[in-house]
């Protein structure tokens, strides 16, 4: 009751009501619109009578835009106004799941969920920004526990939701369900619209030459680490191996030309300047890290459970259930405490926690029932979801307040490089331990060498987030500078102006 106390702060005035409404409606209908979906995987394939493979470009799509655009929406929400642009993106994401719904082939499906993706970019680019608006740095912590709570809240909702839909209904209501809510959603992002911002917006023009050469940097490092050849998805086949070195290769052309075009124009897309600031940059990087952290539980853990175990999918969700509970309290602890005492050991101690719950998972995961799976997961249900919390306000508080539209794009997309990184890498380092025959194999001698490659990558992944806990160690917030003292009038002094 004391926490929730605390909260009675943050929702004194209608303004600061009014953000929360609307950035907590449009994180639950991002959600809504991501990770469950990939549940109807199966029966959109059945459906449209194609592969598990096809009707993977439906999460590649939506994944490949939101990552190449939430940067570009956080850039025109500094230019024309972070709430109008958060609102354009819930209303693209809530039509596209309308039109999802009414899809009559798998290639609509497709490219309406890329249109999604659009949207969850402009959400994503503009909801942090409007929050270090509203809110000071004192008081973040326990604003962004809103709508990291609400995404949980989204993923709870799709498991169970979505879930009975899938099993009893139809595939079509698990898109058709994120209309009510995207309508309210809207509903309460119009309200924040009457806000002036107390910054002026950028009259410059964009770069929008640079904007389109950081998508396509973007798009080829996250294909990269898709497996869009043929043949087994693998990183050491050759059919692998003509695919992924290419597109790794035309990844680092672009960023080169990326970053040469971007120093030479007046009004550069990023600005490198900020990066200077080496505080903000740390964080990015403990934010890459966690969030590589995520993506790797839910790679592994599914592969662990169902070749490693030969158990069905089924168990995927219970074992994670769990897991995902711990987001709808523990980020308004973390807020909390992040508000009141502001530790400087939060975040570290958050990302060795979560390297804990990966020795655990490395060492006793395949040795033990999966009901015990959970409790070795307990570590990282705590550091996960207090990190998450603390660390977006932590971001958001490190550049002046009138760079928070260039600190909530790179907040968000460091995020999608986290993830991007986390599932490439899990899945690489099991692909590699894997011997080359693991197809001719029977599921019960297979099992083993899943649970090999399953538990160095976990153990891949704790060396990766002790090096985030150390480099989180020393970080340092931003503090605005005072403004200098003001300088005595020249002129004479009283002890000469007598003189004659």
């Amino acid at each position: 009751m004391r926490i929730l106390n605390n909260y009675k702060s943050v929702l004194n005035t209608p303004q600061r009501r009014e953000v929360l409404i609307a950035m907590t409606g449009g994180q639950l209908l991002v959600q809504l619109s991501s990770m469950p979906v990939t549940l109807a995987l199966p029966s959109i394939a059945r459906h449209f009578e194609a592969s598990i493979n096809d009707a993977a470009g439906i999460v590649i799509a939506n994944l490949l835009v939101l990552g190449c655009t939430v940067f570009l929406g956080a850039r025109l929400g500094d230019r024309f106004g972070h709430t109008k642009v958060f609102l354009i993106g819930a209303i693209i994401v809530t039509i596209g799941a309308v039109l999802i719904s009414v899809a009559q082939n798998l290639e609509q499906v497709i490219i309406f969920r890329g249109l999604q993706g659009l949207g969850a970019g402009l959400i994503h680019g503009n909801g942090n920004a409007m929050l270090a608006f509203a809110f000071p740095p004192n008081e973040r912590g326990r604003a962004y526990a809103f709508p990291i709570t609400g995404s949980r809240a989204g993923t709870l909702i799709g498991l169970v939701i979505f879930g009975i839909f899938l099993q009893f209904l139809s595939w079509r209501l698990v898109f058709l369900a994120m209309f009510p809510i995207g309508l309210l959603a809207i509903k309460g992002c119009m309200p924040a619209l009457r806000q002036k911002e107390d910054l002026e917006l950028e009259k410059g023009r964009i770069d929008y030459i640079g904007a389109v050469l950081l998508m396509a940097t973007a798009a080829a490092f996250l294909l990269s680490g898709v497996h869009m050849h043929g043949g087994e998805e693998s990183f050491t086949t050759p059919d692998a191996l003509s695919y992924h070195l290419p597109m790794h290769l035309l990844f680092f052309a672009l960023l080169g030309l990326f970053i040469i075009v971007e120093r030479r124009v007046q009004n550069p897309f990023v600005d490198f300047r900020h990066f200077r600031h080496k505080y903000f940059s740390m964080a990015l990087v403990s934010n890459v890290t966690f969030h590589l952290s995520m993506l790797a539980v839910f790679t592994l853990v599914p592969l662990m459970i169902e070749e490693g175990k030969g158990l069905d999918p089924f168990w995927v969700t219970i074992v994670l259930f769990p897991h995902q509970s711990f987001g709808l309290f523990m980020p308004i602890i973390a807020g909390a405490i992040h508000d009141k005492w502001n530790p400087t050991l939060l975040r570290p101690a958050c990302m060795a926690s979560i390297a804990v719950g990966f020795v655990l998972l490395g060492l006793f995961a395949g040795k033990l029932s999966v009901w015990f799976i959970p409790l070795l997961l307990l570590p990282i249900s705590v550091g996960t979801n207090a990190f998450n919390t603390v660390n977006n306000a932590t971001v958001m508080s490190t550049l002046p307040t009138e760079h928070r539209g260039f600190a909530s794009g790179m907040l968000e997309t460091t995020r999608d490089l986290g993830h991007a990184l986390g599932a490439t890498i899990s899945a690489a380092v099991v692909s590699i331990v894997l011997p080359a025959s693991i197809a001719l194999m029977s599921d019960a001698q297979s099992q083993a060498y899943y649970l090999r490659g399953f538990q160095i990558s976990a153990l891949a992944v704790v060396l990766i987030m002790l090096t985030g806990a150390v480099i989180a160690s020393f970080h340092r917030s931003y503090t605005e500078p005072e403004p200098p003292a003001p300088q005595p009038q020249q002129g004479a002094s009283p002890a000469s102006a007598g003189d004659g």
